[in-house]
């Protein structure tokens, strides 16, 4: 399948699943009884805002995860890899632990500043010659010590409420948000993703491994701060507004990958609109669920879907089929 066969197709069903979407819920509104109470409210307040949302944080897990499995030459990275999303969430679970997140704009703010700590810490660490194997794990060490924090802010949570809500927002959602959330997390996602495009041919040049991608006039550091930058703002604004959701970055690429023709570059874009669509759907789902508790956590549906998918991926490669 060619790459603007693959791109109109994801399009078209992102096409049918925006207004399914803004149609299904525990309050499902029948497009032919337009007199359906409240549903103008629901639409526009409730579920259009939050499926903008889902198509926003989507599209950036997608395409972060991609631009990290072309960079790292891994097919099991994920953007959380990085660091970015466990610096992410350690800043707002401390907003939670100060009580600053009691506040509207602090929380998302608190875990920009998370992201862009990690970051930071990235680019020290790895340093301006440091190579692709400093670079994962710098990543994974500074994941590890975010997640430490993190379990040491939820032991010593001041109150029972902090420590619930610190669990609650952990989980992921994209429950109870609105349009502040999409005037937060839209423009920082497009200019990561932008960012992320940039470097699409840093990262096919640098398929072709690291002497031929010299060779071909390849910065290493240049591609390096575009990565960090470009991850850092999709996922760091993801994690600010729906909290930790996993797994996308890592199955959608694998998803796309088989109709396209490999090439990094060309993974990025339809990377963006398979994890817009998967997490719409993914959405969508969680509020159509009947649970007896309320609504299930899209964090969680993700993990429940994306275990399995990783297992799978394991036992294909121990096969020998990748």
């Amino acid at each position: 399948m060619t790459h603007r066969r693959l791109v109109i197709l994801l399009v078209a069903a992102l096409a049918l699943a925006v207004p399914l979407s803004l149609l299904a819920g525990r309050v499902w509104i029948d497009p032919l009884a337009p007199d359906t109470r409240n549903a103008a409210v629901i639409l526009l307040q409730l579920r259009l805002p939050r499926a903008v949302l889902a198509l926003v944080v989507g599209a950036a897990l997608g395409m972060a995860g991609a631009a990290m499995q072309g960079y790292l030459r891994n097919p099991l990275a994920d953007a959380g890899l990085f660091g970015v999303a466990p610096g992410a969430a350690l800043g707002a679970v401390l907003s939670f632990w100060t009580g600053y997140a009691a506040s509207l704009w602090l929380l998302p703010v608190f875990a920009l500043l998370g992201a862009a700590g990690a970051m930071a810490l990235l680019a020290l660490i790895a340093g301006r010659d440091g190579g692709i194997a400093l670079f994962t794990m710098a990543g994974l060490m500074i994941s590890s010590l975010a997640g430490a924090i993190t379990s040491l802010a939820i032991s010593l949570s001041p109150t029972p409420f902090a420590m619930s809500e610190i669990v609650t927002w952990l989980m992921g959602s994209l429950a109870d948000r609105s349009w502040r959330e999409v005037e937060i997390a839209a423009p920082l996602s497009l200019a990561g993703m932008g960012i992320l495009l940039l470097g699409g041919r840093g990262l096919d040049a640098l398929a072709l491994g690291d002497a031929a991608a010299r060779s071909l006039g390849l910065e290493p550091r240049k591609l390096q701060a575009v990565m960090i930058a470009g991850i850092g703002l999709t996922v760091g604004a993801s994690v600010a507004v729906a909290g930790v959701i996993g797994f996308v970055g890592l199955m959608v690429p694998h998803l796309v990958r088989p109709l396209t023709d490999r090439r990094p570059s060309m993974l990025l874009v339809p990377s963006a609109l398979a994890g817009a669509l998967l997490l719409l759907v993914a959405d969508m789902g969680c509020r159509v669920l009947p649970l007896a508790g309320g609504e299930l956590r899209l964090g969680i549906a993700l993990s429940l879907l994306g275990a399995p998918f990783f297992l799978a991926l394991l036992l294909r490669m121990r096969g020998g089929h990748m």
